[in-house]
Order: C-alpha cells, then sequence, then structure tokens
C-alpha cells in the first residue's frame, strides 16, 4: 500500500521512539510460552479475517481508551501489530505516553507475519456479531 508522503515522515519520527522486534522474534515468544500480550491493533474487518496465533484485538481506533482495561500492568511486556508495522508503531507511542514501559512493535505487521507463513487464527463463528457497530 502506498502511503502519502506526509505519513511516510510522521511514522519515520515515530519510528524512533519505539522498540521494533521481528515476526521471527515473535514467534519465537510465542514458542517459548514467554509472558506476554500479542496485540492486534487493526480494523475490526482485518482482524476477522485472520490474525497471528494467540494474539487479541483493540482496534487502533480504540487502543488509548481501552488499553488499561485489558492490560492494566503498566510495565507488562506488550507487542503491538498491524498490517505493515506503522499503525502498531503510532499506537506504541501514544500507550507509552499513557505510561507503559515495555511496548514493542512487530516489524512489517501481519504481512510479514503471513510472507514467513507463520500461524495464524480466525475468531470463532459469530465473533462477526459481537464486532458490529452498536455492540
Amino acid at each position: 500500500m502506498k502511503h502519502s508522503e506526509a505519513f511516510e515522515k510522521l511514522v519515520a519520527d515515530i519510528k524512533s521512539q519505539v522498540r521494533e522486534i521481528s515476526t521471527e522474534e515473535v514467534m519465537k515468544k510465542l514458542d517459548r510460552k514467554d509472558e506476554f500480550h500479542l496485540i492486534d491493533v487493526r480494523e475490526d474487518h482485518e482482524w476477522l479475517d485472520g490474525h497471528a496465533r494467540g494474539a487479541r484485538h483493540i482496534g487502533r481506533g480504540i487502543m488509548e481508551r481501552d488499553i488499561e482495561k485489558l492490560i492494566p500492568d503498566y510495565n507488562a511486556p506488550i507487542v503491538l501489530y498491524c498490517g505493515g508495522g506503522y499503525r502498531s508503531a503510532l499506537a506504541a507511542v501514544n500507550i507509552q505516553m499513557m505510561g507503559y514501559t515495555n511496548v514493542l512493535s512487530m516489524a512489517g505487521g501481519i504481512r510479514e507475519w503471513r510472507k514467513k507463513g507463520l500461524p495464524e487464527e480466525k475468531p470463532p463463528e459469530g465473533a462477526a456479531a459481537y464486532l458490529a457497530p452498536g455492540k
């Protein structure tokens, strides 16, 4: 996907404030059963199409509003991902500003995950109704 020059510059500036982790390292953490929160920040419809194995969903649009409910521990290890690593970097900076201290953004996002053939899952049947507007 081609992004605007202004958006590319914004993300480049933001990424200097965010630590990234590779898809391989995330998979190793999952295989070792490390304790961390893997959060998909994509839109609801993207989540429904499939997500990294073990991930939970908090859409980028509500991340700052809902993160404390899902992860009340400000020191908990968190890995965020999106489609290509842009939205997750933006979300990471914001939750760092909220006081979260152990936040990583997965470089390359779900596109890199899929390119490497790493395991995905889909939400259970009926999840679309849960994510529907007004729910």
